[in-house]
């Protein structure tokens, strides 16, 4: 079964070379250009050359010189392992037995390119693993494999990835090839009325609403780092909340939501909401990482002063 691997990142790399010590016949790799200037090398391209294959480095799969590229290696199976850019039906149909993917959700849910940052968003205690079949739309293929991992408390988009979506999509990538080599890959399709679909996170989706609960805003936090970051404002300056928890003491009764409560020493700032007080625990303004506290001490900030939820939708 002659395979093209399309990828990108560390995940990308692993994949590549767990699907080689399987003893696979990866026949190509596709990956994202250089970007210009980096201080590190494209793992998924040193991985490639190290096991001799041919590579094209593209941020578009549409051009017909893609196509014809794709066409002379003739490859029985695609596998997609961190694949940003759309893959047209023409080059999905070069090969026999299609294309899968790696997405992190148990889909039909998350769809999407932020399904890691949108599950703890939600509230949600597990997300997972799916390896599906790509057709023409967004994560709709049918399922092969799929496996849950559970979201802890304190997971952040961060450590949900690294620590449990990673290995865990490594192991069923390999899983899945190995099933259709054999001619034993299940497909599922997707229940269409469990679906849900959320666009990439951007700075606008991840404005802090004091008027919302403690816990919520804390998801907020968690899901969204490290990129866009929970955004708020404070004295007309933005300000994003890397780290923060639940903190056990309640606002004064009558206390407006966003107005800081207490600077704690050798804990943080505490802010009402909606529902319960937030501890902000680490900052970033403009280019610099400071706890809450340094932060705090270095603008004098007095308790009662108040965040901006103007801004936030």
């Amino acid at each position: 079964m002659r395979i093209l691997v399309i990828g990108q990142a560390p995940f990308g790399a692993e994949c590549l070379r767990a699907l080689k010590q399987q003893g696979e016949e990866l026949v190509g790799a596709i990956t994202v250009p250089d970007v210009p200037g980096a201080k590190k090398p494209n793992p998924f391209k040193e991985a490639a050359l190290e096991l001799g294959l041919p590579l094209l480095q593209t941020n578009n799969l549409k051009p017909p010189e893609v196509y014809e590229w794709v066409k002379e290696l003739a490859p029985d199976l695609l596998v997609l392992v961190f694949v940003t850019s759309f893959v047209p039906k023409a080059v999905i149909d070069l090969a026999p037995l299609g294309g899968i993917n790696y997405h992190p959700s148990l889909l039909p849910k998350y769809r999407g390119g932020s399904a890691i940052a949108w599950a703890i968003l939600s509230g949600e205690k597990e997300t997972g693993v799916t390896i599906h079949y790509i057709d023409e739309g967004v994560d709709t293929g049918n399922i092969i494999l799929q496996e849950a991992v559970p979201i802890d408390p304190e997971d952040t988009t961060v450590t949900l990835y690294f620590n449990k979506l990673y290995p865990l999509g490594v192991k069923l990538i390999k899983e899945a090839v190995r099933l259709i080599r054999e001619k034993q890959a299940p497909s599922i399709p997707q229940d269409s009325r469990l679906a849900s679909f959320q666009p990439v996170l951007k700075a606008q989706d991840a404005l802090i609403d004091w008027r919302q609960s403690a816990q919520n805003i804390y998801n907020l936090v968690r899901g969204a780092t490290p990129v866009p970051g929970a955004g708020t404002y404070f004295r007309n300056d933005n300000l994003l909340v890397l780290e923060a928890k639940v903190f056990q003491q309640e606002p004064p009764s009558g206390t407006a939501p966003g107005k800081i409560i207490e600077i704690i020493p050798d804990q943080g700032v505490a802010v009402s909401t909606g529902k319960g007080t937030l501890l902000l625990l680490t900052v970033k303004t403009g280019n610099e990482k400071l706890t809450a506290l340094q932060w705090a001490d270095r603008l004098q900030i007095q308790a009662g002063e108040q965040f901006d939820i103007s801004q936030a939708v």
